[in-house]
């Protein structure tokens, strides 16, 4: 009887709490330490390894522990598991809008890559994070003011620039910076009468506790969903697992991974930048008004982060 009750103090219940804990704060949207910021994107794993502990209290009959580890596996999995359906139901939608976005790694992204990308994908709007004045220089000498003339250049050397290339005019409006983050903002006219504001999203990493309150201030200063028509794209730094994502939404726009069943693939680290297991940082956020018609993640060579991509529907334009 003691050996047994001393099996679940010091076997079962150290490994029940810890994912007791996670599914408890992540549910909250509590952050207690700075480093539970970077870590509660991992959740989908922490979902999976959850059932660890439940299988272990079940075959030991612990049943307490066991109660409580099907409990936390249950919350991990409802947080996590609809990313990988589809929704069914979508707004009716006349107009496309065809959206890219990709991080390049302080400028190395393959320019090549990144062009046939463009030429393939045909997006009406690029969004680029850690965009510098060499990279913008190799990009458009490779044709890409071209295919889409019109542009709100906010780049720089280092991590902190970005920029919007559009197929259609753009205005740009006041930048994001802070932290000495640039995300560049501008409103596309678009042919079906529509004015959709496009934010490429790049908040500053939380790598670090002095980084912690840049990256919520980024995140806290984007745009709330309303009024009009919204794209949130780029390098968030953060999943859907983290409460200043999951209020963004709240507002009234829709992860388009999400939407389409893809929102468990990776975007960083891509192959060959690990060892961290991959999580899903890099969002197109649509209005909620918006169609997702598909959604796609893409390889471009020298840079840790995959571009992501979605087909928006635009609703129908009624005028003014």
């Amino acid at each position: 009887m003691i050996r047994s009750r001393w099996v679940g103090l010091l076997l079962v219940w150290p490994m029940v709490l810890p994912f007791a804990v996670w599914a408890v704060l992540r549910t909250g949207g509590w952050t207690p330490l700075w480093q539970w910021v970077p870590l509660v994107a991992f959740t989908p794993y922490a979902a999976v390894a959850s059932v660890i502990p439940l299988l272990l209290a079940l075959g030991l009959r612990r049943w307490a522990a066991a109660a409580l580890a099907l409990v936390t596996s249950a919350v991990l999995a409802t947080a996590v598991l609809p990313r990988y359906f589809a929704d069914g139901d979508q707004p009716a939608s006349d107009e496309r809008l065809r959206v890219l976005a990709a991080n390049l790694a302080v400028g190395a992204g393959d320019t090549d890559a990144l062009m046939d990308l463009v030429r393939s994908l045909d997006p009406d709007v690029l969004a680029l994070q850690e965009l510098t004045p060499a990279a913008l220089e190799r990009l458009e000498a490779a044709g890409l003011r071209k295919r889409m003339p019109h542009v709100v250049d906010r780049a720089v050397d280092g991590v902190h620039g970005s920029g919007i290339y559009s197929r259609h005019p753009i205005t740009e409006k006041p930048l994001i910076a802070l932290g000495r983050f640039r995300q560049a903002r501008g409103v596309i006219r678009h042919p079906s009468g529509h004015e959709i504001e496009v934010v490429s999203v790049h908040p500053c990493a939380p790598r670090y506790d002095y980084k912690v309150w840049c990256w919520d201030e980024g995140l806290r200063a984007l745009p709330r969903a309303g009024g009009q028509l919204r794209v949130l794209a780029g390098d968030f730094n953060a999943t859907l697992d983290h409460g200043l994502v999951r209020d963004l939404l709240g507002s009234g726009y829709r992860d388009a991974a999400d939407v389409t069943g893809n929102g468990l693939i990776p975007t960083w680290p891509q192959q060959g930048w690990e060892p961290l297991p991959g999580v899903t940082i890099d969002h197109v956020l649509a209005d909620s008004r918006m169609a997702v018609n598909s959604f796609g993640v893409h390889p471009l060579p020298d840079t840790d982060h995959r571009p992501v991509f979605a087909e928006l529907g635009l609703p129908r334009f009624t005028g003014h």
